[in-house]
């Protein structure tokens, strides 16, 4: 990896990194190494490649790190401002971005773009230059720049202004707004953010849909035609005119759909720990019970309250399946800090006590509802699952519904909404669900629930097979290998 004075040929650039620091009593640093598909990737290039992860310092034990210089090789962390990053973060990333591009706003009453809202864009605009400046800065000569999801939109427009021979990527993690959803953005903001990914070669999306999105906002802008050939990748022409060029330039969109990786999931989920969890998994279900199985973060997205109201409808309309099944339900705690979430978070466990009061008896806990997180314990999880229910309102993609087939013990059916990114993969083996739609999810559930046992294990090995298509490590190197390629057509043109 890249040392710390020395310029790098592959740089990735995220709101968070691959590595975090807590502050211990003693006044040392305790390092915990992050996963993930960014992680998998970027090791798949070798130790000896000349590669930088930039990122944000996120806690005090990271920004200690950054003051002591203690910081991990092939690692930068920018100590940026706690108040700008604050209000890049929740301000705008989290509460605007993200209700965005997964339409979760109610409209009545929000979004109002007020002043405040234009102070915090102020802030935006500051950490995506400070990510911007620091690329620049460390970037060797037509290095390979990888940018991150929705918190850095700016940067590539940012970083082809201070470094054109650079080859610029942008992989967005989430969906994309449909036009008429993403118009809803003050008209000088929503340009700024198009004209911010433009700066890129390559634009990455999980899913041809979240491509199209795209492509269909970007081509509305007044100096970009967005194409779409019979063959090869869609391309966006972007006219320089209004940075002061007179050549075009195109933006590749592609779709690369990151897959869950096979073989790290089937070896953790056999460690002893995972065993031990299962052990309490079964004493909690009980005796030749049924599981409904869902693991999320209780994101707004992630829908977790109609999925309870659905298994809620299947025991008060169909009788027979009292006391013969569970619903285990993994509600991780997200973004606390915001107090949206902290009420999600609250009518998801209102919810299920509701449940549980209602249909429970001594010897039957309708949900069993875990908030806690706990790796090993989601991965017994799947192990147990015989329906995985996966019903998010929007989802970029969703690992969870390509996880759970893989480690699946005895096969599992797949309760999935057409809304989530996965679907555009395993919809053909799943249960699709509409997901606002609770009487159609309770049946959806009972549908699973009643499938036989040589069906499910056919759509078991089907979903594992599309589930593992596009492996992390190579779901990177595919990204990096194109970048290249374009970067040197760019060149020989």
């Amino acid at each position: 990896m890249v040392s710390e004075h020395s310029a790098a040929q592959v740089l990735v650039a995220s709101n968070r990194g691959p590595i975090s620091y807590t502050l211990k009593d003693d006044g040392s640093l305790d390092a915990k190494r992050g996963g993930g598909g960014l992680v998998s990737g970027l090791s798949a290039i070798g130790s000896e490649a000349d590669a930088l992860w930039v990122c944000a310092a996120l806690g005090d034990g990271d920004r200690e790190a950054v003051r002591r210089h203690e910081g991990a090789d092939g690692v930068l962390m920018l100590d940026i401002d706690e108040a700008v990053h604050a209000d890049a973060y929740n301000g705008i990333a989290n509460s605007v971005l993200w209700f965005v591009h997964h339409m979760l706003y109610q409209t009545p009453l929000e979004p109002a773009f007020d002043a405040e809202f234009r102070r915090q864009w102020g802030a935006y605009e500051s950490y995506n230059r400070a990510f911007a400046e620091a690329l620049a800065e460390h970037a060797d000569e037509g290095a390979a720049v990888l940018v991150q999801d929705y918190h850095l939109c700016l940067v590539p427009g940012m970083l082809r202004a201070m470094r054109p021979d650079l080859r610029i990527g942008h992989f967005s993690h989430t969906p994309w707004a449909p036009v008429d959803y993403f118009r809803m953005l003050p008209d000088d903001i929503a340009e700024q953010l198009l004209w911010g990914m433009l700066g890129a070669d390559r634009l990455g999306f999980l899913t041809s849909r979240w491509a199209t999105a795209f492509m269909s906002c970007a081509d509305r802008l007044e100096k970009a035609t967005a194409h779409f050939p019979s063959g090869g990748s869609p391309r966006l022409y972007v006219e320089h005119a209004r940075t002061g060029r007179t050549s075009a330039r195109t933006t590749e969109v592609a779709v690369h759909g990151l897959g869950a990786d096979a073989d790290f999931l089937r070896a953790r989920s056999h460690e002893a720990d995972v065993d031990e969890r299962m052990a309490t998994l079964r004493e909690q279900i009980g005796p030749d019970r049924k599981t409904i199985v869902r693991v999320d973060r209780t994101e707004l997205s992630k829908n977790i309250v109609r999925g309870l109201l659905a298994y809620r409808h299947l025991l008060d309309t169909r009788p027979e399946w009292r006391e013969r099944v569970v619903h285990v339900a993994f509600a991780y705690p997200s973004r606390q800090d915001l107090a949206v979430y902290r009420d999600y978070t609250a009518e998801v466990q209102r919810v299920a006590d509701e449940i549980n009061a209602a249909y429970g008896t001594d010897g039957w806990t309708p949900v069993v509802l875990h908030v806690q997180d706990d790796f090993a314990r989601s991965l017994a999880a799947y192990r147990l699952a015989d329906v995985a229910l996966v019903n998010p309102i929007r989802d970029g993609m969703n690992l969870v519904a390509k996880e759970i087939p893989v480690v699946s013990d005895d096969g599992c059916a797949l309760v999935l909404s057409r809304e989530a990114g996965a679907h555009e993969e395993l919809g053909d083996d799943a249960v699709t669900v509409n997901p606002y739609d609770v009487t159609g999810t309770a049946d959806a559930l009972h549908e699973a629930l009643t499938m036989p046992h040589d069906e499910r294990a056919r759509h078991t090995k089907r979903l594992a097979t599309a589930a593992t298509a596009l492996p992390p490590q190579r779901w990177f190197l595919d990204q990096l290998e194109a970048l290249r390629e374009h970067g040197q057509e760019r060149h020989d043109g």
